[in-house]
């Protein structure tokens, strides 16, 4: 994954994205899909902004990888080639893909606990 030296001396300071101050934050607003500087959104006016990792950089253009990592900072999956937070994580569960991101954090958490094995 390639970070800039900014972006880790942050992962190093912060240890969770609600110790980020106000003003060195970024916001996502999943109402129009824009990464802002402020709250509430200036384009759509919504409140409920999720804080941004300081490691994303939004845009992964891999389509399908066969493992995930796990931000260090966050904790969210990011893709191991470029290091973008914007990936979809899904599992197979009795023989249907499912996405990850609607299961309890237990489940989740179990999913990134799991150790993986190559059979040769």
């Amino acid at each position: 994954m390639i970070w800039t030296e900014e972006q880790l001396e942050l992962a190093k300071k912060y240890k969770t994205l609600e110790d980020i101050p106000e003003e060195e934050r970024r916001y996502k607003c999943h109402t129009c899909h824009m990464v802002v500087e402020e709250s509430p959104c200036p384009n759509c006016g919504e409140t409920h902004l999720e804080i941004m990792c300081p490691l994303d950089h939004c845009g992964c253009s891999h389509d399908i990888i066969e493992k995930i990592e796990y931000c260090p900072l966050c904790g969210q999956p990011i893709c191991p080639e470029c290091g973008s937070h914007d990936v979809s994580q899904v599992s197979r569960v009795t023989g249907y893909l499912a996405d990850v991101a609607g299961w309890n954090q237990g489940k989740q958490q179990e999913l990134k606990d799991r150790s993986r094995y190559t059979v040769a």
